[in-house]
């Protein structure tokens, strides 16, 4: 008998643990949702608001003005996000990772958010 062990699928585990954590965090008007998303090549954030369900705010590093690096771009994303966040009038903010880990470009992004004004 012959056992086959499935290696699981990252990106479907990673869906599942975002899943996981959006039933427990929630963005409104007041207190927005800051979502990370992260592709092979770029790096998006978004401000939302899921009471209207709009979102006020986003940056990504498919921008013209972002270059670098990887984690240089995911800082430059956070620091756009962060100064088009503020401008608007939103400073506070639940930050949610997307099921990814704490680390590397979604670390930066974070740090990068926070040191330019937004609290979380």
């Amino acid at each position: 008998m012959t056992i086959v062990i499935t290696k699981p699928d990252k990106n479907k585990v990673r869906r599942k643990r975002h899943a996981r954590v959006r039933n427990r965090i929630s963005g409104t008007a007041e207190r927005p949702r800051l979502n990370v998303f992260r592709s092979n090549t770029h790096i998006y954030a978004q401000l939302i608001d899921d009471v209207a369900g709009v979102t006020l705010a986003s940056a990504s590093s498919n921008e013209k003005s972002i270059a670098g690096t990887k984690v240089e771009q995911a800082a430059a994303v956070g620091k756009l996000v962060a100064e088009r966040a503020v401008e608007k009038g939103h400073k506070v903010v639940v930050f949610d990772r997307g099921g990814y880990l704490y680390h590397g470009r979604v670390k930066a992004l974070a740090e990068a958010a926070r040191e330019n004004g937004l609290e979380f």
